[in-house]
């Protein structure tokens, strides 16, 4: 397996997913969903509009990084958004549109494209000067999915924190391409 074959598509599933909890959350509690942009797990941690950006810019910088390319600026501004989400976190359609251009450019990311990057030198550098150095493959194991999941599942929780009825199956609604004909569904 190339690491395209694992990370576009795991990208491109679960912000797919993402996007069809935000549509359930509006469907759901219409007059709500907007302000569920600014819910969060706990005091210290950040809505669920930085959640969903934070989602979108993981999925795009790691193609970037791993074809060792810098990340652009119109990316970086995502990033920048995130961090800024709890004092101007948007609307459900701002959030939305993020994760249609993140899957847009996920879209059309060749087949190809990140073959070679198993053993690309990349370097992770976070506020406060703490830095990380790993091969693509590393990269890609251990921060890139870690922190793309991250954002994913704490969207997902804070979502169900507010009461949005949602489960496992909306969680995963890909896996139903898997079903066995003859499964029984619990009910």
């Amino acid at each position: 397996m190339t690491l395209t074959d694992l990370l576009v598509p795991t990208y491109r599933q679960m912000l797919q997913m993402l996007r069809g909890l935000l549509e359930k959350a509006q469907q759901q509690l219409p007059d709500q969903a907007e302000s569920l942009l600014t819910a969060r797990l706990a005091d210290d941690m950040l809505p669920l509009a930085a959640q969903v950006r934070f989602a979108a810019f993981q999925a795009q910088e790691a193609i970037f990084r791993l074809r060792g390319q810098r990340i652009p600026e119109w990316l970086d501004a995502i990033a920048a958004e995130g961090r800024h989400a709890g004092d101007s976190p948007g609307t459900i359609a701002d959030a939305t549109a993020r994760l249609d251009d993140a899957l847009s450019m996920l879209a059309e990311v060749s087949a190809e494209a990140l073959d070679g990057a198993a053993d690309l030198a990349i370097s992770i550098a976070l506020p406060g000067g703490l830095t990380f150095d790993m091969t693509g493959v590393r990269y890609a194991r251990d921060w890139a999915l870690p922190q793309f999941y991250f954002h994913v599942v704490t969207a997902y929780a804070i979502l169900r924190h507010q009461d949005v009825a949602i489960g496992k199956a909306e969680y995963v609604p890909y896996m139903f391409a898997y079903r066995r004909p003859d499964a029984a569904v619990a009910g």
